[in-house]
């Protein structure tokens, strides 16, 4: 358990970290379904190939899209994407990071998808098994089939139950000769997934490292400053909530008691504080106003030094003292009178 919670530790640690343990249990989900999947060829001439490329492609885009949708910064994407300019600017390289790095991640589910049908090759012999070559492997002289009866023999390639073809060609030959051409494009796709992946590892920081390290920390300074907004947004609710809840109840004790002449209870310390964080935020329209300008004008990545005041009290004027002026130190003498 020690080990689990360490490894849940480690994907909570960060956004990166979060999403690459999300993708990996997503190439695992994947492997599952399919080991799972009833595969059934229909062993028709003109629907083999269509179930065929169908089960090889169709799922792997589903999962890279279901990657996206898991991925929490696509909103972020798509809100930094279409903001106003307001007073920050829009980094187009931050953006491309961004996408990058999503699309790098949502394409593990559909490789590892990929990888394991074309090994298992299952896909390759339903739609190709009409092509297989028969004046190589098998017996292209039969008298008594014409070229469309042929090619319903060969469909039914995939279907040994129902393969009645062994004259023209053995169903075992067949389903070999496709499995063998399937794992060898598995292979070859491993290999040039595994060659592309080590090429971005290591060729990357060699041309645009400075570049990447700009746009992969301002990419976390965006998720960054999302979270801490929507920390903020939601302390002010709860404190704004407080406040409203506070008041109704004080109004509504005042009135129940107002002929009895008791005095409604004080305000607690929890509400005092509640007030204190509404930063002057006290009604639905200012709140909103407040929203639509973070919105539409971020404020500049710019963090300026408060002034400092001087000792007219006037910023600008003056030279204020750097270090605090040190106490002063008192010596007391004793005198004896001999």
């Amino acid at each position: 358990m020690d080990k689990f919670r360490m490894i849940f530790q480690f994907f909570q640690s960060n956004q990166e970290s979060f999403m690459n343990g999300i993708c990996g249990i997503m190439a695992l989900a994947s492997t599952q379904m399919y080991s799972a999947f009833d595969f059934n060829c229909p062993c028709l001439p003109h629907y083999n190939m269509a179930y065929g490329l169908g089960i090889l492609l169709v799922p792997p885009f589903i999962l890279f899209l279901l990657g996206f949708v898991l991925n929490n910064n696509i909103s972020m994407l798509a809100e930094e994407w279409r903001r106003p300019r307001g007073q920050r600017g829009k980094d187009p390289a931050v953006l491309r990071y961004m996408f990058c790095s999503m699309a790098q991640r949502a394409m593990i589910a559909p490789a590892v998808w990929v990888s394991v049908t074309l090994l298992d090759g299952k896909c390759i012999t339903c739609a190709f098994c009409t092509s297989v070559p028969v004046e190589t492997l098998g017996n292209a002289s039969h008298p008594l089939l014409s070229q469309g009866e042929i090619q319903r023999v060969l469909a039914r390639i995939p279907c040994k139950e129902i393969y009645n073809g062994q004259e023209l060609i053995a169903n075992e030959v067949a389903v070999r000769y496709l499995r063998c051409i399937s794992q060898a494009l598995g292979w070859c796709f491993v290999l040039l997934m595994t060659t592309l992946a080590f090429l971005v590892r290591s060729l990357r920081p060699c041309f645009s490292q400075a570049a990447f390290l700009k746009s992969r920390y301002w990419s976390h300074y965006i998720d960054i400053e999302r979270k801490l907004f929507d920390e903020t947004c939601a302390e002010h609710a709860r404190s704004f909530a407080k406040v409203c809840i506070q008041q109704f109840f004080e109004g509504m004790s005042t009135d129940l008691v107002a002929g009895r002449c008791h005095l409604p209870r004080k305000a607690s310390a929890d509400t005092g504080e509640a007030s204190k964080k509404l930063l002057g935020i006290t009604d639905q329209g200012t709140m909103n106003m407040a929203l639509k300008s973070w919105h539409r004008c971020k404020p500049p990545l710019h963090l300026h030094p408060p002034a400092l005041p001087s000792g007219n009290g006037l910023a600008g004027e003056g030279q204020p003292s750097v270090h605090p002026s040190a106490p002063r130190r008192e010596t007391a003498a004793y005198y004896s009178l001999v």
